[in-house]
């Protein structure tokens, strides 16, 4: 199968390397940011293009890796330069972390357009996706899934088919609120310890082995320590997805505090400009702030 990749950012970019590297030919890449677009395109020998039809029209596969809802409508758009342009029997495969609604609402114009598209979203970071480790988790049109399926696994350590469109959009949504509850948590409990005179290496092994220990203590608690914030997964994508959840919420008529309270924090890291750092940099808003001046 013929492959292109549109948005080729952090996570597009090493998933593209990734198939690339287990023998897949990537054929056309593009990104708002051309000059991300032609590096990319130099280095797997790919077509860069300047149109999104051009995509469609080089590949049989195109994987999409976008910000959020605006973007995904935007390269899905029914009336100008657009993936839908003469797409009839493509497959898109929809990585980005965007609202389940619009995962439907773009399944719905692909059908249309005489097309086929499935979520992938994804519970992993960079160097899972250059590694081809992913968690995925998929969902839309079944047939599709099973056409794919060859580059899912070549993405992917574990993958799980979640239904109809906007299925795994729900599940992501969830994990991603989650993990970022945990982020926050974890946060305050190291900056109340540093206030306290306690050592944060004892703290962090001590929690590992008590109820305290989660996959963000792993990923992040090192991290937050050392005040080292390199991106995988900025804190502006952590407000974006907790946001999310809490649409959702609404919808379901629920009330979540601790969700709520968490995107509050990482609004604030955005409001302050510091939005760019990676979710393990909430730990700036209680490790006193030397980040930020006095947060």
């Amino acid at each position: 199968m013929r492959v292109g990749f549109v948005g080729v950012g952090r996570m597009g970019a090493n998933m593209a390397r990734r198939l690339n590297d287990a023998g897949e030919q990537i054929v056309a890449v593009y990104d708002a940011r051309f000059e991300a677009t032609q590096a990319l395109a130099n280095e797997l020998s790919a077509t860069a293009c300047a149109a999104l039809e051009d995509v469609t029209a080089a590949a049989d596969v195109i994987f999409t890796v976008v910000t959020d809802d605006a973007a995904m409508l935007d390269i899905f758009d029914e009336r100008d330069d657009s993936l839908l342009d003469d797409c009839t029997g493509k497959v898109f495969v929809n990585c980005a972390t965007i609202s389940p609604s619009v995962h439907v609402e773009v399944a719905r114009r692909v059908r249309e357009a005489g097309a086929a598209a499935i979520e992938a979203c994804m519970a992993s970071s960079i160097p899972q996706a250059r590694n081809g480790t992913l968690y995925l988790m998929c969902a839309g049109d079944r047939a599709a899934f099973e056409r794919v399926r060859p580059l899912l696994e070549k993405l992917s350590s574990s993958m799980r088919y979640l239904g109809s469109s906007g299925e795994a959009a729900k599940v992501k949504a969830l994990v991603n609120m989650l993990m970022n509850v945990n982020t926050a948590g974890l946060a305050e409990a190291l900056g109340l310890g540093e206030a306290l005179g306690l050592d944060l290496t004892m703290l962090r092994e001590v929690f590992s082995q008590t109820g305290a220990a989660s996959r963000v203590l792993e990923t992040d608690g090192a991290d937050m320590q050392t005040r080292e914030h390199d991106t995988y997964f900025s804190a502006e994508h952590a407000a974006k997805d907790s946001g999310i959840a809490l649409d959702l919420a609404r919808e379901a008529g629920l009330d979540l505090p601790l969700a709520r309270a968490t995107k509050n924090q990482y609004d604030r890291m955005v409001a302050l400009g510091i939005g760019n750092l990676d979710k393990s940099g909430i730990a700036e808003l209680t490790f006193g702030g030397r980040a930020t001046g006095r947060a």
